[in-house]
C-alpha cells in the first residue's frame, strides 16, 4: 500500500495528497503534519517507513468538501487518489489479497473549483493564464464554474491591471515567463506554445478554424493554450465546460490600475471584503448569477457608447416601469442558478439536484421571456435577449416527467426518477416495496410462532438482513430443530438467519439494486441530454444574469434617486449634485444627510485644485466623481441629480497610500511611483483624482513636487483632474494656468468650535484650520495653545520673507523650464560631439574642460 502511495505522491508534486482508504481519505508524513495544523485534526502514526514512524491524519470522505475548503482558502492545492476499481474487480485482476487500484482522478485548487459548497455564489471564480509571443502580451481568464471563457489582447505595462480587474483566485504562467511575479503556479514552457495552443482550441470546440470566434494573435493562443493545459492536467484528462473563447483587446475597457482599484473600494473594501465597496452599494441584484455580472460590469467598465447606451436604455425601461420591474425581480428570485448547475454537470461533479435546477430554471425564463415579449417600447439590449430565454421546451419537458419534484443532491440512495418514467424501474420499486412489506409480515409471524415479542427483523452492511432477538431469548431459536441459523452474539443480543428470510431478502436487495443501477442510467442518459444543448443553456444563463443586472441597477437608482448619465464624445464633465453612494449609505444609517455637490470640468476649467480643511469632505468629493465616471461606463445611472460627461479612456486615483514594505517602499515611495504612473500615461481623455502629493516629505520638497505635478498635468497631459492639496501656495498657479481653476471646501469657527460644511464652493480656501481640527480630534488644550503660538511666529516669519512660494512667481511654466533645459543639455551633447579627442594637446584638452564645465554651468 505504501509503495502505491509514494507512487502517487511522486505524482502529486507539490500537492497534498487525499488517498482514499474505505470511508476515509487519508494523508500522510509532511502532508499530514501540514493539513493536521491546518485542519485542527489529529495527527496520528500508522507503521514505519525507512525506520521511523508514518505520520498519518484523515476525515471522512462524506464530508471532505469542507475540509478541501478551508484546505484551499489556506493557500494549499490537493490531489485526490481514488479507487478506480472495486475490490471484487481487484480480487478478479490479482487474486484474494490485491490492493484496490488507485489513481489521482482531480486536482483541486482555488481556480478550478466547481462544487457549491466551495464557491461564493455572488463572486466568479476566476483562473487565469498569461501568455507572451513575439514581444506581445495576452491573458486568459476561464471561470469553470460556468463556462465563461475570456481572451484579452493587452501589454506588458497594462498586464497587472488586467489581472487586477479579474481579481483572480489562480494566475497561471510560463516557467520561462517575464512575468512570474505575477503568477501563483508556473508551468513547463511547453504548455504555452502558441501553435500547441491553436490546436487545443480547435480540438476542444472541434472545429477547423478559429476565425469564427475572433483573431488571435500568438500571445493570445499562448495564453489560451496554457489555461487549456492546465485545467486538463488539474481535471486529469476531463476538461471541464469551457464556452467558445471571446476575444478582446484591453483598450475596449476603462483602463483602470491596481492602485486605482484599491484606493476607490470598486469590488473590495480596504478590509478585502465585499461590504463597504462600490459594488456592496450599487448591487441589488436578486440573483447569484446577476451579482458575478455586476462585479464583472463594475471592474471593466466600457468605453463603447453604442454598448454603454444600450445598457442603459434597459436599466430605464426597469426605473420607468416599477411594476414590471417588481415582476421580473420576482421572478429571477423563485430561480436557482442555472449557469452553476451545468458547470457542475459538464465537469462530472453534477447530481439529481442540477438537473432539477435545469428544469426550474429554464421554465422559469422560459415564463420570463413570455413576460417580457408582450411589453412595449421594447430597448435593443432586450429585444436581443428575450429569444435567449426560450428554445428549450423538449429539454423542460423530460426533466418535468423523469425528475422528482425536489431531486436530491446525493444521487447513491436514488428516489429521484419519477413514478411513471420508466415503467421497468416501476416494477423494481414495486418489487421491493412488496417485499419489504412482506418482510414486515414475516417478522409479525417469527414473533407469534417462537412467542419472543422482542424479535425484529434489521439489515447492516456485513449481514444484511437477519433476525435479532434479546441474549435471554435466544435459547429456543438455538434448537437444533428450530429452523433458524446462529450468525452473531453480541452484548445483549444474538443475531440468525433464516431460509424463508435469505430467499426474501435476496428478492428486496436484487430488486433495490436493479433500481438504482436504473436510476443512474437514467441520470447518466438526463445529464447527457443536456449537456447536448449546454451552449443555448448557457445563452440563457447569461441573458437572465443580464437583465438581473439591469433591473436591480432600475431599483438601486429608483430607491437612491439616481439619474441617468448623458454621454458625449468630447472630453467634459458636468455633475449637479453628485453624492459618494458607500459615504451616502452609511451616513443614512446613522440619520445624518450626504451633502450634494456639483463638479463641472471643461475644456476652460479641466484641472480643479481643491484646498480647505481636513474632515472636510475634500477626499470624498474626489472619490464621489471618480465612482460616478466608474458607474456611468458600467451602464448604471449615477448618484447625482444630473450628470453629463465624456467617456474616460484611464481612470487614476492617487488619494492615500501605505507602506509596501515587502518590495522596500516607504509611504512616500509608493506616492511617488503612483504619481510617476500617472504622469507617464494619463491622456486628455483621462481622469485623475490626486489627493495631498507631496505631504509625505519635507516642506519644501513638497511643495515643489506638487507644484511641478499640477503643472505637468495642465500642460502636458491635459486631462480632466481633481487636485486637492494643503498647499496654499499652490493657487498661485490659477494665474499662469488658464484651464485651472480653485475651489475649496467650506468650514466656520463658531464659538470656538469648527463647523464643517462639506460644501464645494469656488475660490480659494481662507486658511487650513488646522488647529481647529487638532482641538475637534480632543488634542490637549495647552498642545494646541503652544502649537498657536508656534503659528504666529511661522505667520510672522512668512510675511517678511515672502513665504514657502517667494520667489515662484518668476518661474516659467513647466514646459518653458523643460524646453530651456533641454536646450542647454543638447548645446553641451553638441560641444562634446565635436571634439575630436585624439587631436588635442595636453594643453587644449584643460582648456576644453574649462569651457565645457562654463557651459554646464550656465542658467
Amino acid at each position: 500500500m505504501m509503495a502505491q502511495y509514494l507512487k502517487l505522491k511522486e505524482e502529486a508534486g507539490d500537492c497534498l495528497l487525499f488517498y482514499r482508504m474505505g470511508d476515509f481519505f487519508e494523508l500522510f508524513f509532511d502532508d499530514a503534519k501540514v493539513a493536521s495544523a491546518c485542519l485542527d485534526i489529529a495527527l496520528t502514526a500508522r507503521g514505519e517507513h525507512d525506520g521511523e514512524k508514518v505520520a498519518m491524519c484523515g476525515v471522512p470522505a462524506h464530508s471532505a468538501e469542507a475540509y478541501l475548503a478551508r484546505l484551499i482558502k489556506a493557500g494549499h492545492r490537493v490531489a485526490i487518489a481514488d479507487q478506480v476499481e472495486t475490490p471484487e474487480e481487484a480480487k478478479k485482476r490479482a487474486g484474494s489479497k490485491a490492493l484496490v487500484d488507485r489513481a489521482i482522478v482531480r486536482v483541486v485548487t482555488a481556480g478550478t473549483l466547481t462544487e457549491e459548497s466551495l464557491l461564493d455564489s455572488r463572486s466568479a471564480n476566476w483562473c487565469v493564464a498569461i501568455g507572451e509571443a513575439g514581444g506581445a502580451v495576452a491573458v486568459a481568464a476561464a471561470d469553470i464554474s460556468t463556462g465563461r471563457f475570456e481572451v484579452i489582447e493587452t501589454n506588458a505595462d497594462a498586464l497587472s491591471a488586467q489581472i487586477a480587474r479579474l481579481n483572480p483566485a489562480e494566475v497561471i504562467a510560463s516557467e520561462a515567463s517575464g512575468f512570474d511575479a505575477l503568477a501563483t503556479t508556473l508551468r513547463p514552457s511547453i504548455d504555452f506554445d502558441s501553435a500547441r495552443g491553436e490546436d487545443r482550441l480547435k480540438q476542444l470546440h472541434g472545429v477547423a478554424t478559429l476565425d469564427g470566434f475572433g483573431q488571435f494573435s500568438r500571445a493570445a493562443l499562448a495564453a489560451a493554450g496554457g489555461l487549456v493545459a492546465y485545467l486538463d492536467h488539474t481535471a486529469k484528462g476531463s476538461l471541464p465546460f469551457l464556452r467558445p473563447p471571446q476575444c478582446s483587446h484591453a483598450n475596449s475597457c476603462m483602463a483602470v490600475d491596481a492602485a486605482t482599484r484599491e484606493s476607490l473600494e470598486l469590488t473590495l473594501s480596504a478590509q478585502g471584503s465585499r461590504k463597504g465597496s462600490l459594488l456592496d452599494a450599487a448591487d441589488r441584484t436578486v440573483t447569484g448569477a446577476g451579482a458575478r455580472l455586476l462585479a464583472q460590469d463594475i471592474a471593466a467598465p466600457l468605453m463603447d457608447r453604442t454598448a454603454i447606451e444600450a445598457r442603459l436604455a434597459l436599466v430605464q425601461r426597469f426605473h420607468d416601469d416599477p411594476i414590471l420591474r417588481d415582476r421580473t425581480r420576482s421572478a429571477l428570485r423563485a430561480m436557482p442558478d442555472i449557469g452553476r448547475a451545468l458547470g457542475r454537470l459538464a465537469a462530472g461533479r453534477g447530481s439529481p439536484r442540477d438537473l432539477g435546477q435545469l428544469r426550474d430554471g429554464l421554465d422559469g425564463a422560459w415564463q420570463l421571456g413570455e413576460t417580457l415579449g408582450r411589453i412595449d417600447a421594447v430597448p435593443p439590449l432586450l429585444a436581443e435577449l428575450a429569444p435567449q430565454l426560450r428554445g428549450h421546451g423538449a429539454l423542460i419537458d423530460l426533466l418535468t416527467r423523469a425528475l422528482v419534484p425536489d431531486p436530491p443532491v446525493d444521487a447513491d440512495k436514488g428516489g429521484y426518477i419519477a413514478e411513471g418514467y420508466d415503467a421497468a424501474l416501476d416494477d423494481l420499486r414495486a418489487t421491493g416495496a412488496g417485499g419489504r412489506r412482506s418482510l414486515a409480515a414475516l417478522e409479525a409471524r417469527y414473533r407469534d410462532e417462537t412467542g419472543i415479542a422482542n424479535l425484529k427483523i434489521k439489515h447492516n452492511g456485513v449481514l444484511g438482513y437477519h433476525i435479532e432477538v434479546p441474549s435471554r431469548s435466544a435459547d429456543r431459536l438455538m434448537a437444533p430443530d428450530s429452523g433458524f441459523t446462529h450468525r452473531q452474539t453480541l452484548a445483549g443480543v444474538v443475531r440468525f438467519n433464516a431460509p424463508e428470510l435469505h430467499d426474501l431478502a435476496l428478492k428486496v436487495t436484487q430488486a433495490g439494486a436493479h433500481a438504482l443501477a436504473a436510476e443512474a442510467a437514467h441520470l447518466e442518459d438526463l445529464t447527457e441530454r443536456a449537456l447536448e444543448t449546454r451552449e443555448a443553456i448557457a445563452a440563457t444563463a447569461d441573458a437572465l444574469a443580464r437583465i438581473d443586472v439591469a433591473a436591480g441597477l432600475a431599483e438601486r437608482a429608483a430607491e437612491g434617486g439616481w439619474a441617468r448619465p448623458a454621454l458625449v464624445d468630447h472630453p467634459c464633465f458636468d455633475i449637479v449634485g453628485g453624492r459618494h453612494p458607500v459615504v451616502e449609505a452609511a451616513l443614512a444609517k446613522s440619520g445624518e444627510r450626504f451633502v450634494a455637490n456639483d463638479c463641472t470640468l471643461s475644456e476652460q476649467s479641466r484641472l480643479w485644485l481643491v484646498t480647505g480643511p481636513n474632515m472636510g469632505g475634500k477626499s470624498t468629493f474626489l472619490r464621489q466623481n471618480a465612482l460616478i465616471a466608474v458607474l456611468a461606463q458600467a451602464g448604471s445611472y449615477v448618484p447625482a441629480a444630473s450628470a453629463t460627461l465624456g467617456r474616460v479612456d484611464r481612470l487614476f486615483s492617487r488619494v492615500g497610500a501605505s507602506d509596501n514594505l515587502a518590495r522596500g517602499r516607504s509611504t512616500f515611495m509608493v506616492e511617488m511611483v503612483e504619481t510617476a504612473a500617472i504622469l507617464a500615461q494619463a491622456t486628455p481623455n483621462s481622469f485623475v483624482i490626486l489627493d495631498e502629493v507631496g505631504r509625505g516629505t519635507s516642506t519644501y520638497d513638497g511643495l515643489a513636487i506638487a507644484w511641478a505635478v499640477v503643472e505637468a498635468i495642465h500642460e502636458d497631459n491635459r486631462c480632466r483632474c481633481l487636485f486637492a492639496t494643503h498647499y496654499h501656495e499652490l493657487t498661485r498657479l490659477a494665474e499662469r494656468c488658464d484651464a485651472l481653476s480653485l475651489h475649496h471646501v467650506r468650514a466656520r469657527e463658531w464659538k470656538g468650535d469648527l463647523v464643517l460644511l462639506h460644501e464645494v464652493s469656488e475660490g480659494p480656501a481662507d486658511r487650513s484650520y488646522g488647529l481647529a481640527v487638532a482641538r475637534l480630534a480632543g488634542m490637549p488644550p495647552a498642545t494646541v495653545k503652544r502649537a498657536q503660538a508656534v503659528l504666529s511666529k511661522l505667520e510672522a516669519g512668512r510675511e517678511k520673507t515672502g513665504g514657502l512660494a517667494a520667489g515662484l512667481d518668476d518661474l516659467p511654466l513647466f514646459a518653458a523650464a523643460a524646453e530651456q533645459e533641454e536646450a542647454a543639455v543638447d548645446a553641451l551633447r553638441d560641444e562634446l560631439a565635436a571634439l575630436d579627442v585624439d587631436a588635442l594637446s595636453p594643453r587644449e584638452a584643460l582648456d576644453t574642460l574649462y569651457r565645457l564645465k562654463s557651459l554646464a554651468n550656465e542658467p
